[in-house]
This record gives C-alpha cells, sequence and structure tokens, in this order.
C-alpha cells in the first residue's frame, strides 16, 4: 500500500541544495536497495544538472602527513597499517567527484606526505603561495600546531583527522582548523557512559607514565566525575622490556602482570591508560582479578573501527577494501570526513571559497552523513565534529555512545567532549 511519501526526497534551503535521500523503508535492504538509492541520486542529480544554473567550481585539496616509522603490532595477527589517512582522503574525492560531477565541480588532491627532517612549514607555506586554502592534516601534534600558527593560514582551512589532545578544543583553538578526529575527553566520555549504563561504576585505573597516558588517565577521572563513577584504585606501570616474541615472553607477562594489577581492591572495571601500546594488551585475563578490561585496550571507545555493519557502513567498509587493500582506520575515517566535509559544502554553496566554507560548516545548515546512524554537524566554539563513538573490542562492536538516558539540551552527541561552558573557546 502506498505511504503517499515521495520515493525520493530532496531539501531546497536558502543555502542551496541538499544531496538527495530515500527512506530505509522506500529502498529496503540489498542489491536492491542499493540499486534504488544509486538511481534515485542519478535521477534527482541529473535534474538539479538540468534546472540549475551551477556555475564550474574547480576544488584542489591538499593532504598533509609525515612519514614514519610504524611501531610493530604487539601481535602477528594485527597487520601493519601502511598510507594510513591518505586513503579516506582518496575514497571521499572519489564521493565528491560523483555529485560534483553532475554540478560541475571538479575535485583533486595533492599529497603531501613530508619525510622525518623536513620543515612543515616551509611546506605549508609553498602550499599556500601557490594558491591552496584547503587541507588534510595527518600530521602529528607539533607539525599540526606549526600550520595552524603560520602566518600564511588565515585564509585557509585546516581539517584536523588525528590529534585528539583536549586543549586543542578548550583553550589552545585556532580559527582555521576543524577537528574530525574525536577528542580524547569524547573518547573517554563515551567509554565511562557505557560503564555506567552497564551499572560497573567501580574503576580500578592503570596508567602508563608517558606524557599521553598521564593524558588519558585524567580524562578518565574526569569522565568518572562527570558521570558518576569513581576511581577506587589507581596504579602507574612504567614498562621494562620483555620477551613478547620468544616462547618464554608469555610466561613472563602470565606472572608480571597478575603483580602489576593486584592493588585494585573491589572494582568493577579495570581501565588502561596506554596510548603508546607497550603493556596494555597484555592485560585481558592476566588480571589479578577476573575483571573486564576497557580504556585503550580491551574494549576501547573509537571514531571508527572495522567490526561496524550498521546504518549501511558495510557499503563504505567494502569500498574502501576494494581500494586500499586493508581495513580502515581511524586516521582514514578522519581524512575521509574532512574531504567530504569539503564537498557537501562545495555542493550547497556552489563555491570552494574558504571563507564561505568555513561560515557554512559551522552554520545549522550543515550535516554530513557519516555512517553513524545521525547526522554529523560541527560545534560552533571549538569547531570539533559531533559524532557518535564506538565501544568495540577486536571482533564485535558492543554499543555506540552518546548511550541512552545521557540527555543535552542541544543534542545527545554534545553529552561527549568539553561543552560549551567547559571550554574558553569562542570562536567567531
Amino acid at each position: 500500500m502506498s505511504t503517499g511519501r515521495p520515493l525520493c526526497h530532496i531539501a531546497i534551503g536558502r543555502s542551496g541544495v541538499s544531496a538527495p535521500t530515500i527512506g530505509a523503508t522506500e529502498a529496503g535492504g540489498g542489491r536492491a536497495g542499493g540499486l534504488l538509492i544509486r538511481l534515485c541520486t542519478t535521477v534527482v542529480l541529473a535534474i538539479l544538472a538540468a534546472t540549475t544554473a551551477a556555475r564550474a567550481v574547480d576544488v584542489e585539496i591538499v593532504f598533509l602527513s609525515r612519514d614514519q616509522e610504524e611501531r610493530l603490532p604487539l601481535s602477528f595477527v594485527d597487520p601493519i597499517v601502511e598510507d594510513p589517512g591518505v586513503w579516506g582522503a582518496r575514497l571521499a574525492l572519489d564521493d565528491n567527484k560523483t555529485t560534483g560531477g553532475f554540478l560541475g565541480h571538479t575535485y583533486s588532491l595533492v599529497e603531501r606526505v613530508l619525510t622525518a627532517d623536513e620543515d612543515i612549514a616551509v611546506v605549508f607555506e609553498e602550499e599556500r603561495q601557490s594558491g591552496q586554502t584547503l587541507f588534510i592534516s595527518d600530521l602529528p601534534r607539533d607539525d599540526l600546531q606549526a600550520i595552524a600558527e603560520h602566518p600564511e593560514a588565515s585564509e585557509a582551512l585546516i581539517f584536523n583527522g588525528r590529534v585528539g589532545d583536549d586543549d586543542l578544543r578548550i583553550n589552545v583553538c585556532f580559527d582555521n582548523v576543524f577537528h574530525t578526529a574525536p577528542s580524547r575527553s569524547m573518547r573517554t566520555d563515551a567509554l565511562v557512559q557505557f560503564l555506567v549504563w552497564k551499572r560497573w561504576p567501580r574503576l580500578y585505573l592503570v596508567s602508563g607514565t608517558q606524557e599521553n597516558d598521564v593524558a588519558f588517565a585524567e580524562a578518565i577521572r574526569r569522565s568518572a566525575e562527570k558521570f558518576g563513577a569513581q576511581v577506587v584504585a589507581e596504579s602507574d606501570y612504567a614498562y621494562s622490556a620483555i620477551s613478547r616474541r620468544t616462547d618464554s615472553g608469555h610466561i613472563q607477562i602470565q606472572d608480571q602482570m597478575p603483580l602489576a594489577t593486584q592493588e585494585g581492591g573491589e572494582y568493577d572495571v579495570l581501565i588502561v591508560a596506554d596510548e603508546n601500546e607497550v603493556f596494555g594488551e597484555y592485560l585481558p585475563y592476566n588480571t589479578y582479578a577476573a575483571r573486564p578490561v576497557a580504556g585503550t585496550h580491551g574494549l576501547v571507545a573509537m571514531s571508527w573501527h572495522r567490526v561496524l555493519e550498521q546504518w549501511g557502513s558495510t557499503q563504505i567498509q567494502r569500498r574502501f577494501e576494494q581500494v586500499a587493500d586493508r581495513w580502515m582506520e581511524e586516521r582514514d575515517y578522519g581524512a575521509w570526513l574532512g574531504v567530504r566535509s569539503i564537498g557537501e559544502a562545495v555542493t550547497r554553496l556552489n563555491s570552494a571559497d574558504a571563507a564561505e566554507i568555513r561560515a557554512f560548516l559551522r552554520s545549522p545548515d550543515f550535516e554530513i552523513g557519516g555512517f553513524k546512524g545521525v547526522g554529523l554537524s560541527y560545534r560552533s566554539w571549538d569547531q570539533q565534529m559531533r559524532q557518535p563513538v564506538l565501544i568495540a573490542n577486536k571482533r564485535v562492536l558492543v554499543s555506540a555512545s552518546p548511550q541512552p538516558g545521557f540527555l543535552h539540551e542541544r543534542t545527545p552527541l554534545d553529552s561527549l567532549g568539553y561543552d560549551e561552558p567547559e571550554s574558553e573557546c569562542r570562536l567567531q
């Protein structure tokens, strides 16, 4: 029976025309649903191309990264990720071209991967002087801050798909930087929300001693206080090298880890803070008490994971594997979101002007699909992308936060990370 609803839907507003959409009920699943969605997209965009006076727009996007020696995984089961980040940008560029082809918009990607001794400031200045204004940053913290503070950056836009440091969202803020990578506090808030929802509020925190491990531990303490959990015990773990890939390695681990975790007392979950991945992988099933492990290992809060199959994500997962010959990682997803944000803005504005794009991304009119069940947008005060955070282990998606019952006056997504009153950022 007909529902009386149009098969294809397109929204037309003052800012322009949104990408066509089709409801899940109408589309159905499987190959038929996918064909119907593509047919809808083709027909609507063809009509728009014929009826809308769109001008040709050439969009060049610069992808910046630095060649670094990747740390070997703790297990041979885990592959070494090659070319992190850039494959997400390449895939998103193809997505932009699909819509842009109907509207007279062309897209190209300039890939600059720096060697260990290259000066990022020099490379960035070269690109700016050649007229580039749109940048995807897959750079470490120091490089990101160097280009954000560069005098040539005032008329450019930089999309950070990698660095999650909270201070870049609460007191060291840049008008020209948009964050597609979730902040560290977004991850810990997402995890603690889930543990509170499970009624596992007593946390035993075991932290490494390196700077980013300490930052993660501090974010866990803040999240626990925010959502009514309690850190009942804490321990530091100063890593010393052990033979992890020899016949005796597992024996040393089996003896070491129970001793390192016997001070937890009565707790529900052991939270590990080990962003450098030097000891956390050894904790599950080796703790003194029989308790689950979460944090940077075990049950982990992530922006993207290969186990995600809901909300149409299987489609992008398969497309990514076809072009990159590996799974999509978080850095790939962060770069994908940046390039797609640019593409959505250019489609709606019919312009690649950086100032116009920035204003649109910060407006209530901007929203992008990220295969997470809800539209993603940017917070105006710190330009952090709002997005659900996945709670997963290595093989299964366990949940996604925000959790049911954690409300917010604007959107439940703003229950993750620093809210506007908690941040010193007031970007205009």
